[in-house]
């Protein structure tokens, strides 16, 4: 800043000065100045305040601001691609407690010919037809049983359309006994995999049907009819008119009275609000768990309420809303539903790790409101680590069904592994403690054996069950993997047998990633390519680790603290003083292609990043205090 003043002063004493010069002279010094003015508005902007946890109020600020912790209700709006659950609940349009039968509607809409599997799940019996010939059909008294997976539904029935190119008319008719009546379709779960080829899936609605007004077609993708008698248990075999007769304005012959085609019941449903491309900073998630968590960390070291409130309102939001989410969920059948996942998603980061901030609260505050529903949750959560979770045979490491079974994502340590030593540190029963604390140390070890690169000192992203090949070292993972690394070696008794192993696996990891920090203080998104830009949250993650090295006396303090004040520095470039963080890559799924990682969207103040650098700052904040108390007592 100092040297842009000086030049502007001689740019401005050429141009004003000396006018008479020569043209292009003057003309060059006029865009050089007016390059310097827009740098010198420009870095008014960035934050250049020295005290860490000061940035950190920037952010904290903003979080507080911004974050509103309520639904927003909307009316509920079909997707109109055909890439995950259709819905068409009959009971809620017809009512229940008698026997029927009801038929729904649709068209999809395909670019070119094509075979499409769906999934189908449904009540008693049900048959469908496509372009009016029966592709499925399926009798008997039955219950739904939807069943929840990491990334889909899994549905029990199964059937193939053979679409033509354009429209194709689908036909679903359906029974009930009384009890239940629903219909749900989906397309087969790809588990979250990057796949080469995208799927062309067909536009399902009524956009393009016949005498269909568009404000019709803008709330429902299908039409229904009913109910029809089923008082002898033969209407699925029974052929009503709306089987050879689709006709609007036109009145049928119903169980009790004269009906027509309508819409199924519109819902309101509750969302968040203003979501962005990420999500928002207060959906049930990891990343917003440890947004909490450390909100929660940053009170205490600043003394300020707001911050610890954040946390608060974070828990309780979500434990209050539970009922509400179900009963969207279950009984709206919201399958989009915002924080579905809090339901029961067997999947870490949307079980153990969004904990964190409750199971951290119990440890560290003996009293306080609603303490008894975050025990209750929380105990719910160790048993789900305990009996729940996936894990690889042998091992006995966290993994994922998704893309395929047995997949292990370095993520999953930080997913877990965290939790555990927290929910070590606040349960009272001893046999518990040191079951929680040998998994966790064991998790870090036995977590080598899959995805620890041996040659590199890094992590691969991901290790796929029947693939041997190498993933990318993608620097957020790798953050991860030292994250929980350095949680176990913070807590875990120095006694125990592991520690020394893992205190060993940290510096290796350390030394490695050390090396790949570029002149301007970052770690790349993928952390040994150049070519992948400088990324946010793999950087702060490196940098709370070693300055958590630093300050525990695991590392050298005079090779790693000037790396750790640089790479703050670094991040520091990167926050406005509104509290906005820039580049702060995008989540992302597993991949073997690294242009997937080098290409991801970078994106303002997501909270894959923000909590990150909440943490970062703090260790920050604590190291640079010790050596503060270091040359005091020193005097």
């Amino acid at each position: 800043m100092r040297h842009a003043k000086l030049i502007m002063m001689v740019t401005l004493k050429n141009c004003f000065l000396y006018p008479f010069r020569g043209m292009y002279s003057r003309c060059f010094s006029i865009f050089l100045l007016s390059f310097i003015i827009t740098n010198v508005i420009a870095q008014k902007n960035v934050v250049a305040i020295e005290s860490p946890l000061e940035v950190l109020k920037l952010v904290g600020n903003k979080l507080v601001k911004e974050t509103p912790f309520k639904y927003q209700l909307s009316v509920s709006t079909p997707n109109k691609t055909f890439n995950g659950i259709q819905s068409i609940d009959f009971g809620r349009t017809f009512g229940l407690g008698k026997t029927a039968v009801a038929y729904a509607t649709t068209l999809l809409t395909a670019s070119e010919k094509m075979d499409f599997d769906i999934d189908i799940e449904h009540n008693d019996g049900c048959k469908i037809w496509l372009n009016s010939k029966l592709v499925y059909d399926k009798q008997g008294d039955r219950n739904i049983n939807l069943q929840l997976e990491e990334r889909s539904v899994k549905m029990n029935n199964h059937c193939k359309l053979y679409l033509q190119k354009g429209q194709n008319s689908l036909l679903i008719k359906s029974e009930t006994s009384g009890k239940e009546w629903k219909v749900f379709i989906q397309p087969p779960s790809t588990n979250g995999a990057i796949l080469s080829k995208a799927i062309n899936y067909p536009v399902i609605g009524l956009a393009n049907m016949k005498y269909i007004d568009k404000s019709v077609a803008n709330i429902s993708n299908w039409l229904v009819v009913g109910p029809f008698d089923n008082i002898d248990r033969k209407g699925i075999n029974t052929i009503y008119e709306p089987e050879n007769n689709i006709n609007f304005g036109y009145m049928y012959q119903g169980a009790d009275e004269l009906i027509t085609w309508t819409i199924p019941k519109v819902e309101i449903l509750g969302g968040m609000i203003n979501p962005k491309k990420w999500g928002t900073s207060y959906n049930w998630n990891y990343h917003n768990g440890g947004t909490a968590w450390a909100m929660e960390k940053l009170a205490q070291l600043t003394g300020d309420a707001r911050y610890s409130n954040y946390a608060f309102n974070y828990c309780n939001f979500h434990l209050d809303g539970i009922p509400f989410v179900n009963y969207q969920v279950k009984k709206l059948n919201a399958d989009s539903s915002a924080n579905k996942e809090i339901l029961g998603v067997p999947l870490l980061d949307f079980t153990l790790a969004p904990s964190l901030p409750l199971v951290y609260r119990l440890e560290s505050n003996d009293k306080f409101e609603k303490r008894d529903a975050y025990k209750k949750f929380v105990d719910k959560m160790i048993q789900y680590a305990e009996e729940g979770q996936l894990r690889m045979p042998g091992t006995n490491i966290f993994t994922r069904l998704s893309p395929e079974k047995y997949t292990t994502w370095v993520d999953d340590m930080f997913m877990g592994i965290p939790f555990l030593v927290q929910a070590s540190l606040y349960t009272d029963d001893a046999v518990l403690k040191k079951k929680l604390q040998d998994d966790a140390a064991n998790q870090v070890l036995n977590f080598n054996k899959e995805v620890w690169d041996s040659v590199a000192h890094l992590y691969c992203h991901a290790k796929f069950s029947n693939k041997a090949i190498k993933l990318p070292h993608w620097s957020r993972a790798n953050g991860w993997g030292i994250w929980a690394t350095s949680e176990v070696l913070l807590h875990l008794p120095k006694s125990h047998p592991k520690y020394k192993a893992i205190l060993q696996h940290y510096r290796e990891h350390v030394e490695a990633i050390a090396k790949y920090q570029n002149e301007n203080g970052f770690w790349y998104n993928v952390i040994d390519r150049k070519d992948s830009k400088e990324e946010v949250s793999g950087t702060a993650i490196f940098t709370m680790a070693i300055a958590r090295g630093v300050s525990n006396g695991w590392l050298d303090a005079n090779v790693y603290r000037p790396k750790v004040i640089k790479a703050w520095d670094a991040i520091k470039s990167r926050i406005d003083m509104d509290g906005t963080v820039h580049d702060i890559c995008m989540g992302t799924m597993c991949s073997e292609d690294v242009n997937y990682y080098i290409n991801r969207p970078y994106f303002d103040n997501d909270t894959h990043g923000l909590f990150a650098v909440l943490f970062a700052g703090m260790e920050v904040s604590n190291l640079v205090t010790k050596k503060e108390d270091l040359k005091a007592m020193s005097k």
